[in-house]
């Protein structure tokens, strides 16, 4: 198993409004980075795009604990099974820390492939978050 833990970083906005951003798949897509991620899809708790030159990727919303947790699962076709927690903090009223957990099923040989990109993915995810403007 491979886990994965994305840097924490401070969004201005309350945990509410954070949940509700990441929690509507079709907010995602301004996550991503435009120039590597193509054919976005987003239908209520589940999304898929594919990473370009590299695979396609599946999410599906399995459990939110209001203002808190989102928690997701692969789904589709994807390269191997995995879940991904976004957890977010509430510091003061005013802003939110955010966060990604990552575990995967995969194998050693991949895991030495894949480690350092997904581990930057997730990081520029969370990065982007504070970019935002989620009003």
């Amino acid at each position: 198993m491979t886990n994965i833990t994305s840097e924490t970083k401070r969004v201005e906005y309350t945990a509410e409004k954070v949940f509700q951003f990441i929690t509507d798949f079709n907010n995602f897509e301004s996550l991503l980075p435009q120039d590597k991620v193509e054919n976005f899809k987003a239908d209520g708790d589940t999304c898929s795009f594919r990473i370009k030159g590299m695979t396609d990727l599946g999410l599906k919303i399995v459990d939110a604990q209001k203002h808190t947790r989102i928690d997701m699962v692969s789904n589709g076709k994807v390269p191997f099974p995995f879940k991904m927690n976004v957890l977010i903090d509430s510091p003061d009223v005013n802003s939110s820390d955010v966060r990604i957990e990552f575990e995967g099923d995969i194998n050693p040989f991949m895991k030495m492939m894949v480690e350092k990109p997904l581990t930057n993915f997730f990081n520029m995810l969370v990065d982007r978050l504070t970019q935002l403007e989620l009003d």
